[in-house]
C-alpha cells in the first residue's frame, strides 16, 4: 500500500495519525510531496516552510520559525527505511522507490519539490531551482535502510568532490524570499551547514 501526502499533511496536520502507524511499523509506503506549503489552499506556512519565506499567512515579514526536520522524526520510529529525494533527480527517486517497495514495514520518502507560483519563480526554472537546493545543502539527498545512513546522488557527489553552494544562492532566486534579512540569510546558511556537517559526519562513520 502507497500513501501519499503534502508537507502540510504531513507535517502538520496528520503527524499524529503517520506517527502511530509508523510506531507500529504498519506496512506501508508513505510519501511526503513537500513543498514547503499548503499549496492547494492559497500557499499558508507550514511546518516544512523555511524561516523568512513570504506565505499567504506570513504576508510580511515572511516565517519567524525553522522548517521541521520531518525524515528525522520518522527516522527516531526506527523505520527499516527513510529516503529523501527530489524531483530534480528522477533516478534517485526511481530507485529509492523501487528500494522501498522490495521492504516491509512502515517506509517513508520524503520528495522536495519546487513550487513555481508559491516560490515566486518561472516555471522553466523549476529543474534548475531543485538542483540548486541539492547544491547549496539545502535539500540533501541520503536514505537510511535497516539503520544503515548513505548519501546519495547529487548530495554524495559533492561529498566525495566538491563544495556547497551558498545558500543565498537558491534563496535570491525565489520571490517568496524578498523581505528575508541578513540575520536570516545567515541563520539559514548555518542551519544547512549544521545538517551538512551531521550527513558528513555520519556517513563516514558507516
Amino acid at each position: 500500500m502507497v500513501a501519499i501526502a503534502g508537507d502540510g499533511g504531513t507535517h502538520d496536520i496528520g503527524i499524529q495519525a503517520l506517527s502511530g502507524a509508523a510506531e507500529r511499523n504498519c506496512d506501508f509506503i508513505y510519501i511526503c510531496y513537500d513543498n514547503e506549503g499548503y499549496m492547494n489552499t492559497g500557499n499558508q506556512r507550514s511546518g516544512s516552510t523555511p524561516l523568512g519565506a513570504i506565505s499567504g499567512t506570513t504576508p510580511v515579514l515572511g516565517k519567524q520559525q525553522e522548517q521541521k526536520d520531518m525524515a528525522a522524526i520518522m527516522e527516531a520510529h526506527g523505520l527499516p527505511y527513510v529516503a529523501t529525494a527530489n524531483a530534480a533527480y528522477p533516478l534517485d527517486l526511481h530507485d529509492k522507490v523501487r528500494k522501498a517497495m522490495s521492504m516491509k514495514g512502515t517506509r517513508f520518502i520524503h520528495v522536495f519539490v519546487p513550487c513555481p507560483p508559491g516560490w515566486r519563480f518561472p516555471f522553466s526554472d523549476t529543474i534548475s531551482i531543485g538542483q540548486l537546493a541539492v547544491e547549496s545543502g539545502w535539500n540533501i539527498l541520503y536514505e537510511i535502510k535497516d539503520g544503515h545512513f548513505r548519501m546519495t546522488a547529487g548530495s554524495e557527489a559533492i561529498a566525495r568532490k566538491g563544495r556547497l553552494r551558498p545558500v543565498r544562492e537558491f534563496i535570491a532566486r525565489q520571490g517568496r524570499f524578498a523581505t528575508v534579512t541578513e540575520e536570516q540569510v545567515n541563520r539559514l546558511q548555518a542551519w544547512a551547514e549544521t545538517r551538512w556537517k551531521r550527513c558528513l559526519d555520519r556517513a563516514a562513520s558507516q
